[in-house]
């Protein structure tokens, strides 16, 4: 997949430039699906999953909205015709590991990679989830595996909305705390920035603020 990986979305010229240049063609003739799953198993509460895809269109061609936990009740080749017909995957935030609990029971997660032509644009958990581990500071609700890992479709992990005025405790002196404890490749962003992903090739596209950790040999 191609995959941009944000805090907060597409919200600024530079991320949107970087969305377009992904997608190879305008907005206006792309079709969208919203994902809000990981919203659900968050603190935010119902009214979350609605902002999101409420700010999610961007003039797309359409948008429609496939959640993960309403699939194994669906015959499984309607729904992934859906995902196969959409030109990008929009994926909520909120709580990373409940995320990746229902992109693997539904399926989803072993069907990304069939699609590569597709791009991903993650907000905040739904980036992390594609991480291999968020980080104790990032579990909420609990996994099955009892710990912390995620997908792993990067060999990187995240810490998002650094500085965010409306969460005190992400600063950067907690950001490298945080990635002490990753002990591996790392990038702490906040809510101005993007990761971009094309054929295993990463750039940082931002008009904000990031890091770059990397561990100690």
């Amino acid at each position: 997949m191609r995959l941009l990986l944000t805090s907060a979305g597409v919200n600024n010229p530079a991320i949107h430039g970087a969305l377009v240049d992904l997608l190879g063609r305008p907005i206006a003739e792309s079709n969208a699906l919203c994902i809000p799953t990981a919203g659900y198993g968050s603190s935010y509460g119902p009214a979350g999953p609605w902002r999101f895809i409420r700010g999610a269109d961007l003039g797309w061609k359409s948008v429609g909205v496939l959640e993960l936990t309403a699939l194994p009740s669906i015959d499984r080749e309607r729904w992934v015709q859906w995902v196969r017909e959409a030109d990008v995957l929009l994926v909520n935030g909120g709580d990373a590991l409940y995320l990746g609990h229902w992109m693997r029971e539904s399926g989803l997660a072993g069907l990304l990679p069939e699609l590569p032509e597709t791009v991903y644009v993650g907000f905040s958990a739904g980036s992390m989830v594609l991480t291999p581990r968020v980080g104790r500071q990032f579990v909420d609700w609990k996994s099955p595996a009892g710990d912390d890992r995620t997908l792993g479709t990067v060999d990187f992990s995240i810490f998002p909305h650094l500085g965010h005025p409306d969460l005190p405790e992400h600063t950067m002196a907690a950001a490298e705390r945080w990635a002490a404890e990753i002990a591996g490749p790392a990038y702490a962003i906040d809510d101005d920035t993007a990761i971009k992903v094309t054929d295993g090739t990463l750039e940082v596209v931002s008009e904000g603020r990031w890091k770059r950790f990397t561990p100690a040999r």
